[in-house]
């Protein structure tokens, strides 16, 4: 279930009225989801986090502009190509939010799990020894 809405995610973005932010905000829940548990963020947090991601991910659909020109009409926008989250502000922010790091790693595909190796012997390993 969502922890942001539309009205949150346009209060700190410029959006296209003519564009439904529902994927948008459903992508940011995606991602918010795994990293809810293991980050032990408060739902407050996770909420933000939440509204910051589904702004990044309209960024992706409606480039936010750079620099613009009136006088020979010119346009740059704010995209870079495999960059993760860090592509936008508010990506960026998103990441800056995350203090637990989860979705930074997530973004930059070094998601660290835990494996456990084991250099002993089994009990019948041992009994044979002794």
């Amino acid at each position: 279930m969502a922890r942001t809405t539309s009205d949150d995610v346009r209060a700190i973005i410029e959006v296209d009225a003519s564009i439904s932010l529902d994927a948008f905000i459903s992508a940011a829940t995606s991602l918010v989801d795994e990293i809810a548990t293991d980050s032990g963020h408060s739902a407050e947090r996770l909420a933000l986090i939440e509204t910051w991601l589904a702004a990044h991910f309209y960024t992706v659909r409606d480039p936010r502009p750079v620099s613009e020109a009136a006088g020979s009409v010119s346009a740059t926008y704010q995209s870079r190509v495999d960059l993760g989250l860090a592509t936008s502000h508010y990506g960026q922010m998103a990441m800056a939010l995350d203090t637990s790091g989860l979705l930074r790693s997530i973004a930059s595909g070094r998601r660290k799990t835990a494996t456990v190796t084991w250099l002993g012997k089994t009990r019948e390993e041992a009994e044979q020894i002794t």
